[in-house]
């Protein structure tokens, strides 16, 4: 399902030429604030469209042994190994999140730039693909751009907060969704914290049968 127009070979290409504007070079404050009150080191973590995977590093540091890391491009995964060389390296994925095939695996998802780096069309899909990877009750937490970054022809592509309620509220349960009080200065009023569960609400029946 990987996209025709920015597949493997555009991001390849992006990190090659060092268009990464989306690195900060670190982990950023808000996740590695909710990194930080995880008490579970045991929990099965994965990261799509990590990039540099500065959030992996971190948890691998805290202690937790269960990180996966995905990404399209081939440069940001050799550029974490080197960071980090005990990572393990069969837990580097080289391939398309939406072909990962490990049903209902994941404790939780850190989502940091990878939502704003697909396009629009797959939104539906990237949602749908991830009650499929957590497992029942499992977390979808990270940051997205909201009301930012509107009507562009590349990615980063940005979406409203209105929408991205929308894309999420029938599959999950919202425990947090608002805006990130704790962004990096450049980024400060543009990111929605989100921490949302895989709990999908049932539908009320409308056919007049009994329950």
């Amino acid at each position: 399902m990987e996209s025709t127009t920015f597949d493997s070979s555009f991001w390849e290409n992006r990190y090659q030429m060092q268009l990464t504007q989306w690195d900060i070079g670190e982990a950023s404050t808000p996740l590695k604030t909710y990194i930080e009150q995880l008490k579970n080191k045991n929990i099965r973590i994965l990261i799509p469209g990590a990039g540099n995977a500065y959030e992996a590093e971190y948890l691998h540091q805290q202690g937790f042994e269960e990180v996966w890391v995905i990404d399209l491009a081939t440069s940001p995964l050799e550029n974490f190994q080197k960071r980090c060389p005990s990572f393990p390296k069969e837990h580097l994925i080289q391939g398309d999140f939406f072909e990962l095939d490990m049903p209902h695996y994941f404790d939780l998802v850190i989502e940091q730039t990878f939502f704003c780096a697909l396009e629009p069309r797959l939104r539906e899909a990237y949602v749908q693909k991830m009650t499929k990877l957590l497992k029942p009750n499992g977390k979808l937490v990270g940051v997205l751009f909201a009301d930012v970054l509107l009507d562009r022809k590349q990615p980063p592509f940005g979406e409203t907060t209105k929408n991205l309620e929308q894309y999420f509220c029938d599959a999950f349960h919202f425990k947090h969704f608002a805006p990130c009080h704790n962004s990096i200065k450049p980024r400060q009023g543009s990111e929605l914290f989100i921490c949302l569960q895989n709990q999908p609400q049932e539908k009320p029946k409308t056919d007049g049968n009994p329950a």
